[in-house]
């Protein structure tokens, strides 16, 4: 009996802690935000420095890069260049060609006697060898996985990082949506090299990409970075404005969120979205739909035969009826897993980051988002959004009221998970 109660108790505590991982902020967003205001007004701007942290910041320089090919050799010659320090997050880090030079780079650095720090999530590592973690430490590298499964974080470990975050010297910075894998390289050309844009970033807002890091490094190490080699004084590079802010369960958790909503709603004439995970809450939909009200265009592009989440690519189509009905298009990209996380509003308002377009992100990860208002970087991107297009299929209302009866049952079934996909 006494062994009975014993192990009910046990059996409840572990179910207490584990459920943990599904709460969310007390309070979050609960009412619409209401159009007020265009995108090119001073107000929009005003706000988006005040609710979300830090502020818009002038002359800066972002440069895209399109796929591995241009992606990795980016970075690579960045860290290589690295005289004072690197930090470098991330979410997914396997081994594989991709990992070792990244891994060579980063300790060939340390070993030259730059301070080097390190957060990969320790989920999103699983795939790497220990011998190439203990490897890049014997070097120097200063190394943490973020939150590893111990029985004191049963309660946490659904809360992961998901920033891709790379600063070289506290003067050129990296964010976007490429993880450190095999996946990534190449040029979107089949189904096993991914499509994904990664952004080069110079300037003042550097700086902020830099305590973006700083953010979940202290979490994890219990020190500060700061100092010149961490954030030296840093001129002008260019003439765009921008920002970086973060969001994470423990703190800002509905930045994401309200950035979104904000900016939808100031929307005047065209959003144009892809992401690689589509999952909205009724907030986002509905704003969405308002902004077709208003006759704002909006182009949606998705993954479409190739993704890596099975449940995603379910659970996101019981959403595309409204959008549809409303007069949003929704394209399916068709060569490869589409990984993109762009967002580009009226041809002025850019962002881009780490986040995807689902509730995850913005209430269960730790993420980080770039900000860019320029009209020639928005002109820019929605080119390279355009040329997605092109590689991919127009989804129709009639195709959506036409899918399978067993995929409107999974569905249904995936609504209860739905801020766990």
């Amino acid at each position: 009996m006494i062994w009975t109660i014993g192990i009910t108790v046990l059996v409840t505590s572990l179910m207490l802690v584990l459920l943990q991982n599904f709460k969310t902020p007390e309070k979050v967003l609960g009412h619409k935000v209401e159009h007020g205001y265009a995108i090119r007004e001073s107000q929009f701007r005003r706000e988006m420095s005040v609710l979300l942290g830090p502020q818009i910041v002038q002359g800066n320089h972002v440069t895209a890069l399109q796929n591995g090919n241009e992606i990795f050799p980016a970075m690579l010659l960045a860290i290589g260049s690295a005289k004072t320090s690197i930090t470098f997050e991330t979410y997914i880090y396997w081994s594989g060609e991709t990992g070792d030079a990244f891994s060579r780079a980063l300790s060939e650095r340390a070993r030259a006697g730059v301070p080097v720090s390190v957060i990969i999530d320790w989920v999103g590592s699983t795939k790497m060898e220990k011998s190439q973690l203990d490897s890049m430490q014997a070097a120097g590298v200063q190394l943490h996985r973020y939150r590893p499964l111990h029985w004191y974080t049963l309660g946490r470990m659904n809360n992961r990082t998901h920033r891709k975050l790379l600063v070289i010297d506290g003067r050129i910075g990296f964010t976007g949506g490429a993880g450190v894998a095999d996946q990534w390289t190449g040029n979107a050309g089949d189904p096993e090299h991914w499509r994904d844009t990664h952004f080069k970033i110079e300037g003042p807002v550097v700086a902020q990409l830099q305590a973006a890091f700083n953010d979940n490094w202290i979490k994890t190490s219990g020190h500060v970075l700061n100092g010149p080699s961490y954030f030296p004084p840093l001129e002008k590079k260019g003439e765009m404005d921008a920002h970086v802010f973060v969001a994470s369960p423990s703190g800002g958790s509905e930045s994401m969120h309200l950035m979104y909503l904000l900016a939808i709603a100031a929307a005047g004439t065209s959003i144009d979205l892809a992401a690689s995970y589509f999952v909205p809450d009724s907030l986002m939909i509905d704003a969405l739909i308002a902004a077709r009200r208003r006759d704002v265009r909006v182009r949606i592009l998705l993954p479409g035969p190739h993704i890596d989440s099975l449940t995603v690519k379910i659970a996101s189509k019981a959403d595309w009826g409204a959008l549809l009905e409303a007069g949003a298009e929704i394209y399916v990209y068709q060569p490869t897993m589409l990984h993109t996380k762009l967002l580009v509003i009226d041809t002025e308002f850019v962002s881009v980051g780490s986040t995807n377009f689902d509730i995850r992100s913005i209430r269960l990860n730790d993420e980080a988002s770039l900000n860019v208002y320029s009209s020639d970087f928005a002109t820019h991107m929605t080119a390279a959004f355009e040329a997605d297009l092109r590689a991919a299929e127009l989804y129709s209302l009639t195709r959506w009221k036409n899918r399978p009866l067993r995929e409107k049952l999974f569905e249904k079934v995936l609504l209860l998970v739905k801020s766990q996909l």
